[in-house]
């Protein structure tokens, strides 16, 4: 069944990683889809996978006077994805808004203040008239994979993740609602805010960790192997979304710069701290000022909300060592589960050198040592 209060048909503006996995997720809802992007052969992957069916509109030439559709090839939207790469979302939605009169157009792009300045601009120089305007609602689903790309998309992508509403004072309410709609159809979670606060948020929240991830990695350029090959978890994690697109966050970071650059100027105040300290740690009050600064990574750290966004909790951590061969982890995973014990979080490290992992299951503190007690009477190896 079809999403209701989803204007139909979506017409998506983009084949990337998103794009693609909104319209997987809206055709496997029920949606009549179609696709457009100026790269053929993404938008042909996009349409191999099932994302949703080709637009034959015209979308290259200019579009029709305010008011007046473009040539739509027979095809009228009712809801426009602008799925586009960051640097020219603002144009397409503005292009969308005139060319599709009447539609819902959103934005998915990770930074919203730019975009809602230009729509704005384009009231006020009479490129869009208010009434278009309102039809334009900013959207920002909180999710995406290393990978880009329309091979990488997932109509799942969005499950549990927050997406964010960024309407504007005088956005219609049919749109908000449209835009809404399409983030629970895909298993979303609506998150209503304002764009400044928005960006000031992603700053944060997503932007200074891809800074770090890429700040940390490019240390690694000429690390001798030896010393990579002593690796764990630790680095790993640090610098999981380092392996990200360049080009995608060199638009992020250059649209989202203001915000960004108020979050480094603090981070290179705790530099230029730290660094002080350890260019004498055997000076008077050194090390305490060292914990000082780790303790307070403990406390930003124990902020980040818990499983399922509820409050953090501490979970105990039972280490099982299972060998490198197929089925060792479900096999794992159905013994905790006929003990009755509920995984909280599961981790995997591997051993160097050796072809066995080191599979770190998260419980609540108290069903810790049942489930370690349970794990050894059937012959696993808990450290």
């Amino acid at each position: 069944m079809a999403p209701r209060g989803l204007p139909e048909p979506v017409l998506i503006r983009g084949t990337g990683l998103l794009g693609t996995s909104i319209g997987l997720g809206l055709r496997a809802a029920g949606a009549e889809v179609y696709l457009a992007d100026p790269s053929p052969s993404a938008q042909a992957v996009a349409e191999d996978i099932g994302a949703g069916r080709p637009y034959r509109g015209d979308l290259t030439g200019a579009p029709g006077a305010a008011g007046t559709p473009g040539d739509t090839g027979g095809t009228v939207p009712g809801t426009v994805v602008v799925a586009s790469p960051p640097d020219v979302t603002g144009q397409v939605v503005i292009d969308s808004l005139l060319r599709f009169p009447g539609a819902v157009v959103l934005d998915i792009a990770s930074v919203k203040g730019e975009i809602q300045r230009q729509v704005r601009a384009g009231v006020v120089d009479g490129t869009l008239s208010q009434g278009q305007a309102a039809q334009y609602v900013g959207t920002h689903p909180m999710a995406g994979r290393e990978r880009s790309g329309p091979v990488a998309a997932r109509g799942q992508l969005f499950t549990a993740a927050p997406w964010v509403v960024c309407a504007g004072e005088d956005t219609a309410p049919e749109a908000v609602a449209a835009a809404e709609e399409m983030a629970r159809t895909l298993g979303a979670t609506v998150h209503r805010m304002g764009a400044a606060d928005h960006d000031a948020s992603v700053a944060l929240i997503s932007h200074l960790p891809q800074i770090a991830a890429s700040l940390v990695s490019s240390r690694l350029q000429e690390t001798p192997a030896a010393s990579l090959a002593l690796s764990g978890n630790g680095l790993r994690d640090t610098t999981r979304i380092a392996a990200s697109d360049p080009q995608l966050w060199v638009q992020i970071l250059a649209a989202n710069a203001p915000d960004i650059l108020q979050i480094l100027y603090g981070v290179r105040q705790d530099l230029d701290r730290l660094i002080s300290t350890m260019e004498d740690p055997s000076a008077p009050g050194a090390r305490l000022d060292i914990a000082q600064l780790m303790a307070e990574g403990n406390a930003g750290h124990a902020r980040i909300p818990g499983k399922h966004g509820a409050p953090p909790q501490a979970f105990a951590v039972v280490t099982v060592i299972v060998d490198d061969t197929p089925g060792q982890i479900s096999a794992v995973l159905q013994d905790v589960g006929r003990a009755g014990v509920n995984v909280e979080d599961l981790r995997m490290d591997h051993s160097a050198g050796y072809e066995v992992g080191m599979l770190e299951i998260s419980v609540l503190p108290g069903r810790k040592q049942e489930l370690t007690d349970a794990l050894s009477a059937q012959g696993w190896k808990v450290v």
